[in-house]
């Protein structure tokens, strides 16, 4: 078992529930993560995010214990899930984007079947998720639609009432109508009883919606992790109007994701709009809109190679 020193995830008295020291892990001769170190405090509620291959899975893994950190450390609830599997998992309600659920059941049966696994099951409120579903507990499993399957799935790991619920894409392929309850569900869930979230999905609008926190990789690196209201508050949308028309976009320092042409151009910076005013005055520009970016700007900017500046003007 590796050593995670516990100053790396910040007042030890919190007690995450789960810690992630140093990670990296590879295949072959891809580095799907690179160094990770991420804390997930009791309560909270992570989006987990970023492009198709960027490790999102491949993190989520190490939180269950089906791969074994290469370097660096794993703990959850305290535990290495790798080496102490049955402590941590009985412990987690998991959702994939593709549920593996024995197809030859009934729904009813596979309640049931699930139920046989922990003693907490809440038979009550499982049946009040499959009448919000809609689901027939008469229909077998491989019957069901893909997104029938995901309601399944999530009744599955909610109904035992988990200290923590990992949800891999949960809702990745579904219909808005889907969608939709899976979130509703969930949030239920949370507002109810303030449970720890690991929500991974590429639909940055859904991370939004139910997430206080949020993590993005890239390339199997952390990013960067933070309060959600806190990111967002770091970036503006900016519009800078040109006396003279650009034939490029500006490049001022902190500025990426240009968009316009001639005398007006927009991009999303991190830096205090005094500072991107002061850049753009040498070139004739100023400030006409200001307004707060949405995540998917944000990930955009974080991800989007940063324009240098030119001529010696910075920001």
């Amino acid at each position: 078992m590796v050593a995670i020193n516990d100053n790396a995830f910040g007042d030890e008295n919190e007690k995450p529930v789960v810690q992630i020291g140093d990670v990296s892990r590879r295949f072959g001769a891809k580095l799907a993560l690179d160094r990770v170190s991420l804390s997930i405090p009791t309560g909270c509620v992570l989006g987990l995010v970023g492009e198709n291959g960027a490790g999102k899975t491949t993190l989520i893994k190490h939180v269950l214990g089906l791969l074994r950190a290469e370097s660096g450390g794993v703990r959850v609830f305290g535990l290495d899930p790798a080496e102490q599997p049955v402590p941590v998992l009985s412990q987690i309600g998991y959702l994939s984007e593709e549920p593996d659920l024995p197809g030859w059941m009934r729904v009813r049966e596979l309640m049931r079947y699930v139920q046989a696994f922990y003693p907490s099951w809440d038979e009550k409120y499982a049946e009040s998720l499959r009448e919000q579903f809609g689901l027939d507990p008469n229909l077998r499993v491989r019957a069901l639609s893909k997104g029938q399957r995901a309601r399944a799935g999530l009744i599955a790991a909610l109904a035992y009432r988990p200290a923590l619920l990992v949800l891999d894409e949960p809702s990745s392929g579904l219909d808005p109508v889907v969608r939709r309850d899976i979130l509703t569900a969930i949030i239920r869930t949370i507002a109810d009883e303030g449970r720890t979230v690991l929500f991974s999905s590429h639909l940055l609008s859904e991370v939004e919606r139910v997430c206080d926190r949020v993590a993005m990789l890239k390339s199997g690196r952390l990013v960067f992790s933070g309060d959600l209201a806190d990111i967002k508050q770091t970036y503006h949308r900016v519009t800078l109007r040109f006396d003279q028309p650009m034939a490029a976009a500006p490049a001022l320092a902190g500025g990426v994701g240009w968009t316009g042409g001639g005398h007006e151009w927009t991009a999303l910076f991190d830096v205090p709009a005094e500072q991107v005013e002061w850049a753009a005055t040498p070139l004739g520009g100023h400030i006409v809109q200001r307004a707060a970016p949405s995540l998917d700007e944000i990930f955009f900017a974080r991800t989007a190679t940063r324009a240098r500046p030119a001529g010696g003007v910075t920001a």
